[in-house]
């Protein structure tokens, strides 16, 4: 890997995980306010839960994409098994 495929590979991981992070306190943020009113506008039902459920899925995509993209050993392994499918 030369110095330039390296640097760019490093900042397209911290990129990735900047973003991720972004998303993660969005998420939060976001999820905290809806709680916040759903307790005090209808606190006998707690219909909050549902949109924590569906994003948390989503951040839960996006932290497993991160770690699998950021993780170059693991990458590396997959690309290497790629290729040997290639020649045979």
């Amino acid at each position: 890997m030369t110095k330039q495929t390296a640097e760019q590979t490093a900042h397209q991981n911290a990129k990735l995980k900047v973003e991720f992070r972004i998303h993660l306190v969005t998420f939060i943020a976001v999820n905290a306010i809806l709680a916040a009113i759903n307790l005090i506008l209808t606190p006998e039902y707690l219909w909050v839960i549902w949109p924590v459920l569906g994003w948390g899925i989503g951040l839960i995509a996006h932290a497993i994409n991160v770690h699998v993209a950021t993780n170059s050993s693991f990458k590396a392994r997959m690309i290497e098994k790629e290729l040997e499918k290639q020649r045979k």
